[in-house]
């Protein structure tokens, strides 16, 4: 990413901010703003950033708003009252990104909807841009953009902080968002690659911005430092040619040691201090196991209790799932498949590709090479994932040499 493309992302919920704030439109606001980031992507690199670079957006994006709005020949006689220039000198100093956030996670929008929104409104993507992200079609992106929009001024909603009494609900929407656009592009769910570096990337850019406006939070702080310590191990995730690299058996060298550092530094803070949440329990595990020299030495009876924990604050399938694999390494294989059994009750986990990719493990740690071989196939035929089902078609495809039974690896190849 070039420096004006970082500045863009970095200005456009300032300068957004800036015309809802004066105006009260979002909808049309957000799409002149969008034309003023395309104006200044294609202008700057050529003659370089204004000395006022927040000014310059906020003009341009004021005159395309006011074409905008003659456009509308139903709001002409409203145009002299909403559409003043807002002048190229001093601009506001008010940050409106977390009032931004939590318009974008309004409850009246689908999940879909606010990750979209977000990653526009708030991180400044073009509908191109998010679509090249999330693997959909553009017209998909722009129709739920457009949507969430209409849904936005149809619930009422006002450019201006929840009350308080809707606080705690409306801050718990925008982390699960920040949360699903990292999970996304931390293990894409369909598609050729593993990893989409540019969701990671927004997500944790986006997740700082929110941190530095509620530092004090301790699920805030949580969530950054499991992003951080996550995708430190990226660069070991995956071979040259895009190749999955289960946990146990990556590089732990070519880990990002400062973003780990970063990491376990905001746990540090975090943990002592704040009510305990499902984000701070998640990024304990994730520093237990950054902290691990090799997958031998991780401490997994440290990182069961936490999950044990994790459980009890925040029960979910996939916490469920994960939970089994930790019970599995310190209580044996049949332990976590007498689990594995029990918890395919739930409807979440029936059928789904990472349940059999944890069975096809366990039978393997088990001594059951047959059932695991099949059982890995079982689950590549059921994961969107290229990466993912290569792994596991290369897993059948090992257990269906001569290899040692029971051949011990980290659980985690199962579910990384």
């Amino acid at each position: 990413m070039s420096p004006e493309e970082d500045l863009l992302r970095e200005l456009a919920p300032r300068v957004l901010g800036i015309l809802v704030r004066r105006t009260g439109d979002f909808e049309t606001c957000e799409d002149a703003v969008q034309e003023a980031l395309l104006a200044a992507s294609r202008q700057w690199p050529v003659e370089g950033a204004p000395a006022n670079p927040t000014g310059w957006l906020v003009t341009v994006a004021s005159r395309r708003r006011t074409e905008l709005w003659r456009n509308e020949t139903a709001r002409r006689r409203r145009e002299e009252a909403v559409a003043a220039e807002v002048p190229a000198g001093p601009v506001p100093g008010t940050d409106d990104t977390l009032t931004l956030l939590t318009l974008c996670c309004h409850p009246a929008l689908t999940a879909a909807s606010q990750v979209a929104l977000t990653l526009r409104a708030v991180g400044g993507l073009s509908t191109a841009e998010i679509a090249r992200a999330l693997l959909v079609p553009e017209a998909t992106v722009a129709q739920r953009i457009s949507r969430a929009k209409q849904r936005i001024r149809a619930a009422g909603a006002r450019f201006e902080p929840p009350p308080p009494q809707e606080r705690p609900q409306r801050l718990a929407a925008v982390l699960t968002v920040l949360y699903l656009i990292f999970t996304e592009g931390h293990t894409a769910s369909s598609g050729p690659a593993l990893q989409r570096v540019e969701l990671t990337a927004e997500a944790i850019r986006l997740t700082r911005q929110l941190h530095a406006a509620l530092p004090a939070d301790g699920e805030v702080t949580g969530l950054l430092a499991l992003m951080l310590l996550t995708d430190a191990r990226r660069p070991a995730r995956t071979t040259a040619d895009g190749a999955l690299v289960p946990l146990a058996e990556q590089d732990r060298s070519r880990w990002d040691a400062a973003a780990i550092r970063a990491g376990t530094a905001l746990l540090a803070v975090t943990l002592p201090s704040a009510p305990i949440g499902p984000y701070q329990l998640q990024a304990a595990i994730a520093a237990v196991h950054d902290e691990a020299p090799t997958g031998a030495d991780t401490d997994w009876i440290q990182i069961l209790g936490l999950y044990e924990l994790l459980d009890a604050v925040a029960p979910g399938p996939m916490v469920t799932l994960n939970r089994l694999v930790a019970v599995a390494m310190v209580h044996g294989p049949a332990a976590g498949l007498a689990g594995l059994a029990a918890a395919e009750a739930d409807p979440a986990l029936a059928r789904h590709h990472r349940v059999a990719a944890v069975r096809a493990h366990l039978l393997e740690l088990a001594g059951d090479t047959e059932a695991a071989r099949a059982t890995y196939l079982d689950a590549a035929r059921r994961t969107l994932s290229l990466p993912e089902r290569r792994y596991l078609e290369s897993r059948a495809g090992s257990l269906g040499r001569d290899r040692p039974a029971g051949h011990e690896r980290s659980a985690d190849r199962a579910r990384r």
